[in-house]
């Protein structure tokens, strides 16, 4: 029996060999899928590091923890320690700020009014004939500069001079009957005083003579009118300026009623600015014409930049307007160069008084705030401090200070935005030479940071590989 199990046994088949053990192949995945996640944790941690290097939040010594971390740690504390190093986001608070800095002075600040004007010529004449006629020759070139008394054109005077000589023949013989009268009057009274003849006719005779008398004078006046008439038909400048262009040719016919007349004589030298100031600003200006004082007025060009003409102010004007509150001045310039055209819009400058001994500062110094107007004051030890100022008038780039600061004093210029109480600055002219060595160690130190991130990177993959 037990023969036949055994030869049994030895004539069954032999089973398969029996496949690897199941528990084998995943531990083997399991072991790759580590090794790609350490390896993967490796490369976050080191990209972290130097991106943390590279923030801007790094300080100086923002690289030399990084060193030393990655030299003694693991990647994670080397971050945990830069970030330490640096100080966090706020670091940026407590650094000195760059800022541009003016020191206090003290000088003249001029008190000047400012305002919009229009040049408008003392004079602006159209040129009108006074009788009428054929209009014969016209003398002047339009743009033409003329002089008072230059004869501009000609009207026909041929019948006016028919009418003088006709005034003149009426004149002759009425001299003679009045010399004929004043004769037969002498003899009456030389009768009557032989009592040659009566009364009645001496006193008729003298009555003749003293008709006669006037109409001579009729005469005379209407040789004046006639030779007046020869005057107006020579057409003459009334004032002295510039022609503008002719309106009437030669040949025309031309009336004292004519709608444009012949010509516009706009007077150029002098001329006259007329601009208005604020109600406020009238009692400071009349106490200094009021004393006799010649004001002296500026005109500037359209962008308030090119000075084209000084001048003085002339008068005010006698009331104020009650729709703007403002009152007229004129001023007056010599306009040599005739800058000054008329119409034409100017920035005019008064100057009203000049303030001696002012504390004076550039404009940009000057900051406005809940507190009002304020300056930042330098200390001597490179921090700032705010100070509330009473501003004066101001003159352009220059603003003259009455109280809150000492001639002397430092106040910031540039860089004011990123200041506050007690703030530390730097003044760029100030910087030490050895600023560019700091610079270096930064430098030396970011590198050795890097070659640390370096080391730690080649650590992680040999504990990955193992």
């Amino acid at each position: 029996m037990d023969e036949q199990q055994k030869h049994s046994e030895t004539t069954r088949p032999a089973a398969p060999a029996s496949p690897p053990s199941a528990s084998g192949a995943p531990g083997a995945v399991k072991r790759h899928r580590g090794r790609n996640l350490a390896l993967l944790v490796a490369a976050l941690v080191i990209l972290g590091v130097v991106l943390w290097r590279w923030h801007p939040w790094g300080g100086p010594g923002g690289g030399a923890s990084g060193a030393s971390s990655a030299s003694g740690g693991s990647g994670v504390s080397g971050v945990s320690g830069g970030r330490a190093g640096r100080g966090g986001p706020g670091g940026m608070a407590n650094m000195p700020q760059p800022v541009h800095v003016a020191t206090v002075t003290q000088g003249e600040m001029p008190v000047v009014l400012t305002a919009l004007g229009t040049v408008t010529p003392l004079a602006s004449v159209t040129v009108l004939p006074q009788l009428s006629g054929v209009l014969q020759d016209v003398y002047f070139k339009e743009g033409q500069m003329v002089k008072k008394g230059d004869v501009l054109a000609q009207i026909d005077p041929r019948p006016y001079q028919i009418s003088l000589d006709n005034a003149q023949g009426t004149l002759a013989r009425d001299e003679a009957l009045l010399q004929t009268a004043r004769l037969d009057l002498k003899r009456y009274q030389t009768l009557l005083a032989q009592d040659s003849i009566a009364s009645q006719q001496v006193d008729t005779q003298a009555s003749l003579v003293r008709q006669y008398e006037g109409t001579v004078k009729s005469d005379k006046a209407n040789i004046d009118t006639y030779k007046l008439d020869l005057a107006y038909a020579r057409i003459t400048a009334p004032v002295s300026g510039r022609v503008g262009l002719r309106q009437v040719d030669p040949g025309n016919y031309v009336t004292p009623s004519l709608t444009n007349g012949i010509v516009v004589i706009t007077q150029l030298q002098p001329i006259s600015v007329i601009f208005t100031t604020s109600e406020d600003n009238l009692q400071q200006i009349l106490q200094q014409t009021q004393t006799g004082a010649k004001l002296s007025v500026t005109a500037y060009d359209r962008s308030n930049t090119t000075s084209l003409e000084g001048g003085t102010l002339e008068t005010l004007d006698n009331q104020i307007d009650t729709t703007t509150g403002t009152v007229k001045l004129r001023a007056v310039f010599q306009n040599t160069k005739s800058l000054l055209f008329p119409n034409q819009f100017v920035n005019t400058r008064l100057l009203v008084n000049t303030i001696k001994d002012a504390v004076i500062v550039p404009t940009p110094a000057v900051l406005n705030g809940s507190m009002g107007q304020f300056v930042y004051v330098v200390k001597p030890d490179n921090t700032v401090s705010v100070r509330p100022v009473k501003v004066g008038p101001v003159d352009g780039e220059r603003t003259s200070i009455k109280s809150g600061l000492q001639v002397g004093e430092r106040v910031v210029i540039d860089g004011s935005d990123r200041l506050k109480e007690g703030a530390k600055i730097t003044i760029p002219a100030e910087k030490p030479r050895g600023a560019s060595g700091a610079h270096g160690a930064s430098g030396a130190a970011f590198a050795s940071g890097a070659s640390g991130a370096r080391a730690h990177r080649g650590k992680h993959a040999a504990q990955a590989s193992q």
